[in-house]
């Protein structure tokens, strides 16, 4: 298949259905930490719409009709639990970004999926004010949506950095009011070492203000999804990448609730 895919997510405790709407590995950012090999920097292909909901009605059938549990899914993990768009790059850069969620909320309905599963998008959030995302995510909200907006850093050097784009901290954050407005949102943050240093007190201390700026702005964040490294990078900054251990996760999320946030936490 060229968009859709199964994968046992640990964050979501289930089966997720994947659509990637970056065939091309190609990114408006690109994260040092990010998985996608060959990574490039550029947005969506045009999307096909036809083949992408002929390959996400083939699918959903083998999981929720066909042997795709009992054959390729361990016995605790057999539960549908969302439809994803993650795949290989920023997905709100696909021009069709709107189409592609009435399509998938099409197909929800016909399998009598909306309200029994959730729809997410995983983003960086860097389109989130352009008018065609935002009614995307108007419709996402219709459908039991959610979005993973990436949030690992509160500075211009940790942006920098670890997300490796100019973006201001102000815009990004405004961005993220944006999002929230429309759709249920969650911070993503993903924090690992950096040449065997955790992210330093400064950075620490601007994410918690970030937080604590949200609070005061009433700016409804449902929280944060705070996860460390899984999986290696296939990036070229992959060596100088290690992960954290479960404790200064445990620790750092709890100054993140302290300051007015639950937290999810995946080591």
């Amino acid at each position: 298949m060229t968009y859709v895919y199964p994968v046992i997510s640990r964050r979501a405790g289930g089966v997720s259905v994947g659509v990637n709407l970056n065939p091309n590995n190609a990114c408006n950012w690109a994260c040092v930490y990010c998985q996608v090999p060959d990574l490039t920097r550029g947005s969506a292909p045009d999307i096909d719409l036809a083949q992408l909901e002929a390959e996400l009605r083939a699918l959903l059938g083998e999981i929720l009709h066909g042997d795709f549990m009992q054959t390729r899914v361990p016995e605790d993990a057999r539960r549908l639990n969302d439809i994803a768009l993650s795949g290989n790059g920023e997905p709100t850069s696909a021009r069709a970004f709107p189409e592609v969620i009435e399509l998938i909320g099409r197909v929800m309905a016909d399998f009598d999926l909306v309200g029994r599963i959730k729809l997410v998008l995983i983003t960086n959030g860097s389109l989130a004010d352009r008018p065609r995302v935002q009614e995307g995510l108007r419709r996402m909200a219709d459908l039991n949506g959610e979005v993973w907006f990436k949030f690992d850093s509160a500075t211009a050097n940790g942006m920098r950095s670890v997300n490796q784009t100019r973006i201001p901290p102000e815009r990004h954050f405004e961005r993220l009011a944006v999002a929230a407005q429309l759709c249920p949102t969650w911070l993503q943050t993903c924090v690992f070492a950096l040449d065997g240093a955790p992210p330093s007190a400064a950075e620490q201390a601007a994410y918690l203000d970030a937080v604590a700026r949200i609070r005061q702005r009433q700016l409804p964040i449902k929280g944060v999804l705070l996860y460390g490294l899984a999986r290696p990078s296939m990036q070229p900054q992959a060596a100088r990448l290690s992960a954290l251990p479960a404790a200064w996760l445990e620790a750092f999320a709890e100054q993140i609730r302290a300051a007015g946030l639950p937290v999810r936490v995946s080591p």
